[in-house]
């Protein structure tokens, strides 16, 4: 994952990168480069609370999709993803569920209830909370790495 760095050694992983992040010289476009993160780095970025599946902060998410509307969910292709969902019912499981998705991220302080834990519990699923907008965790995300599904 994405770090900044607080040493003054120019062949460090992070200068090397910065390096490489430069803007291209043809057409001042900026490169863009993702990273995989852990999960435990993602309840940490999006100042985040572990609400079942902690057994899965050492894994990994290449991606991440963000929506409110379980039927756009249903319709991609790619599975192994981190959903970004302001939807906190017992629906965004089962949608998760129908997916193959382990990863669940609830924005805007949404409350998580008790049918919804014993579901993901049941699938091996991480809820994660936080306070922050879908617009700013996503944002976070992106930034930090994470690639979009589409």
């Amino acid at each position: 994952s994405f770090r900044t760095c607080m040493c003054s050694n120019s062949s460090c992983i992070f200068h090397l990168m910065m390096l490489y992040l430069s803007p291209d010289k043809h057409n001042n476009s900026p490169l863009i480069i993702y990273f995989f993160m852990k999960l435990k780095e993602i309840v940490a970025l999006v100042e985040g609370k572990v609400i079942c599946g902690e057994q899965n902060l050492d894994e990994s998410v290449e991606y991440a999709f963000s929506s409110d509307l379980m039927s756009d969910v249903l319709t991609l292709r790619i599975t192994d993803f981190l959903l970004v969902t302001g939807l906190s019912n017992i629906q965004s499981i089962r949608t998760a569920e129908m997916s193959d998705l382990k990863y669940i991220l609830i924005v805007r302080d949404k409350k998580v209830t008790q049918d919804m834990i014993e579901l993901a519990d049941d699938n091996d699923m991480t809820i994660i909370t936080t306070e922050f907008s879908m617009f700013k965790t996503s944002g976070l995300l992106y930034n930090a790495g994470l690639k979009p599904v589409y």
